[in-house]
């Protein structure tokens, strides 16, 4: 086992493709002779044979061929010199690149080629979209088409922010603008959250320009970007958004603004951790009615309130009707939106090449832990390997044989760590290169990246935390932290049921050390817990909503899942 810690600095991995060869046939003649021609035919039969051969062993093989050549755990569109294991391999239908209807086509398929090839990596989709949501998808792209930026209902929508006033009979356009905020699975989170809210209101979706996102994420949409343009004119003022600003509906609300016959051109929504009660109305029926008129609504949050979109009345019948299987909420509207660019795809797919393809088995532990300390270190190291051991994702070492007893082929396990610190993964890679395991199996231990501190929307760590999140995503198991929206995207993009970390408290030794996932869905940490009849507070919302439980790792938190109880 190689004892080099592995960064994204270290990879060069070729994409040349290297072109089949043309075979031509040369026009031949014959005279009439028997004996001529069955010297022909002879020599024909021979040449034939000699090509076929060499096609089989060197070339591609026609595609109504029984077997095909395949380059084992390479997933890029190239040839390769093959073994006579890979000759063997049966012919495979290719895995479907739209994802059942859920990718829209029409782009360029270079300039982002993430949308189409990341099926090659992940596993094929256990669940299904729905055709419902897969045609809410195509009318939401057409009304972006139409309203989007700089197109004639977008610009005279814009001047209804200077005029400070809104007829309803002014355009057929309104739009939710998503202000970037929190680190990136945060971000992540709330844009997903932003865009099912804008396809429960038949609005459009644009995103803060200056989150970097278009150096992450392919645009989505075709035609029209999502981006809100930097010429837009209140976009000075979104850093100084928050819950007393004058502009904020829970604001308003105080203030008694709201019962004003004229309707503001925008309002913005503080749905963060600490909204006021009145920041809250916004999951009650009666105010959704009162934001409808509103042209432009500039939401903030670091929080996924998906769960809490599914207790308004008036958008349940179309949450169901998207998402039969309640469950899958962030799996596929994450799938749909969120395309690495080339840059970060480049270090997703080298990386995965070169240390995790050929493992027989991929191992992802993710890290994130909120109380730093000596004490805190030994204490979630120790819980990380209890819980890998006790739950058979890694084998056990050996600590008394020096070297393991081997027949047969030798299982082999990559594990990728993710963690801001490097400690971790140094002390589980050195002790499984200092000692065999009681089962033979070789582990191999990698971390791209260590950054040491969070650095939000820095471009650079954002991309390495991108790419290690879609890295996770592809292993075949998966431990994740507690609280850690890093871990909930990774699992749920991956469509992961992972075993999930106990958040580390100073003195609490858990048993277990970690549990098992009851759905794909991420948690919403800060949920209203409003009655929106009785005007109070209320803590009676799970047992309102029989497809919502209390998250494992946030007691007061709140997710979806399938009542089936199968994901």
């Amino acid at each position: 086992m190689k004892r080099t810690k592995k960064t994204f600095n270290d990879q060069q991995v070729s994409s040349d493709r290297e072109s089949g060869a043309v075979l031509k046939n040369s026009e031949l003649k014959w005279g009439p002779s028997p004996m001529t021609l069955m010297g022909f035919i002879a020599v024909l039969l021979i040449v034939l044979t000699v090509v076929f051969s060499v096609a089989f062993f060197f070339g591609d093989l026609p595609s109504d061929c029984l077997w095909t050549l395949v380059e084992a755990r390479t997933f890029h569109a190239k040839h390769s010199k093959v073994s006579e294991k890979d000759i063997l391999q049966p012919l495979t239908v290719p895995k479907d690149k739209l994802l059942g209807g859920l990718l829209p086509t029409g782009f360029d398929e270079t300039s982002c080629l993430s949308r189409y090839e990341s099926h090659l990596y992940s596993k094929s989709l256990q669940h299904k979209p729905s055709s419902y949501l897969i045609s809410g998808l195509r009318r939401y792209e057409a009304l972006h088409k139409q309203c989007g930026p700089y197109t004639e209902l977008y610009n005279r929508t814009v001047n209804l922010i200077k005029s400070g006033e809104y007829s309803s009979d002014s355009s057929v356009c309104n739009y939710v603008v998503w202000i970037s905020y929190s680190g990136l699975g945060n971000r992540i989170l709330t844009l997903a959250t932003a865009f099912l809210y804008a396809l429960l209101t038949n609005r459009v979706l644009l995103v803060d320009p200056r989150a970097n996102l278009h150096n992450l994420f392919c645009e989505p949409f075709p035609e029209v970007s999502w981006l809100l343009p930097p010429d837009f004119p209140i976009i000075d003022q979104f850093s100084s958004f928050n819950k007393k600003s004058p502009h904020s509906y829970g604001y308003m609300v105080r203030n008694n603004v709201t019962g004003n016959s004229r309707i503001p051109s925008f309002l913005y929504l503080h749905l963060c951790h600490d909204f006021d009660v009145q920041d809250k109305l916004f999951f009650c029926d009666t105010d959704q009615t009162i934001l409808h008129k509103v042209p432009w609504l500039f939401v903030k949050s670091n929080n996924y309130y998906v769960p809490a979109l599914f207790l308004i009345p008036s958008f349940e019948q179309e949450l169901n009707n998207l998402f039969p299987e309640k469950g899958t909420v962030f799996h596929f509207l994450g799938r749909y939106l969120f395309h690495p660019t080339n840059s970060v795809w480049g270090l997703i797919t080298r990386y995965y090449q070169a240390y995790l393809a050929q493992a027989d088995e991929k191992i992802g532990i993710q890290i994130r832990v909120f109380s730093l300390g000596v004490s805190n270190f030994k204490y979630v190291l120790n819980q990380i390997l209890a819980c890998a051991t006790k739950e058979n994702l890694l084998p056990k070492v050996n600590l008394n044989e020096p070297v393991a007893n081997s027949s047969g082929k030798t299982k082999t396990i990559s594990v990728l760590m993710t963690s801001l610190s490097s400690r971790y993964f140094e002390e589980i890679r050195n002790m499984y290169w200092q000692n065999p395991t009681v089962t033979g199996e070789i582990v191999s231990v990698f971390q791209p990246s260590h950054e040491e501190h969070q650095q939000t929307e820095k471009l650079m760590h954002d991309r390495k935390a991108l790419a290690e999140i879609y890295l996770l995503s592809l292993t075949d198991k998966l431990v994740t932290s507690g609280w850690s929206t890093f871990g909930y995207v990774a699992y749920s993009l991956g469509g992961l049921k992972p075993w999930i970390l106990y958040k580390f408290q100073e003195g609490t030794v858990h048993n277990p050390p970690c549990f098992r996932a009851t759905s794909l869905e991420p948690c919403y940490h800060s949920p209203p817990y409003y009655d929106c009849k009785k005007k109070t507070a209320s803590n009676n919302t799970v047992s309102i909503a029989p497809h919502m439980r209390h998250c494992e790792d946030n007691s007061w938190g709140l997710k979806l899942f399938d009542r089936k109880g199968k994901m």
